[in-house]
């Protein structure tokens, strides 16, 4: 069983900036990859930003990039999206997932955490 944990979410007016992280149990984190999606309201959910297990590969969305940075950290079983420049296109819940096998199926969510950016 793996538990996530998202916190670091708020109102932030455009073009600023917030961090997220999400802490992660599991003996195996280092093996998992792990990514954050996020859902506004009357959207889809759609994925912002993915990282291999240990990091060596990153995947973000095309409306993010140069804006958003996916990282993780090993040894705290943390990962964290940093987030600049924000518009109020980012307005939306954002969770964090795992993908245990690499599959490319997130089969463990966080609550989200919800991040609001005024224009």
């Amino acid at each position: 069983q793996v538990q996530l944990v998202e916190s670091g979410g708020g109102l932030v007016q455009a073009g600023g900036s917030l961090r997220l992280s999400c802490a992660a149990s599991g003996r195996s984190f280092s093996s998992y990859v792990m990514a954050w999606f996020r859902q506004a309201p009357g959207k889809e959910r759609e994925f912002v930003a993915g990282i291999t297990g240990i990091g060596v590969a990153t995947y973000h969305l095309v409306s993010v990039k140069g804006r958003f940075t996916i990282s993780r950290d090993n040894a705290k079983n943390m990962v964290y999206l940093q987030m600049n420049s924000l518009k109020s296109e980012d307005t939306a819940v954002y969770y964090c997932a795992a993908d245990r096998q690499g599959s490319g199926r997130y089969d463990y969510w966080g609550q989200g955490t919800q991040v609001t950016v005024s224009s």
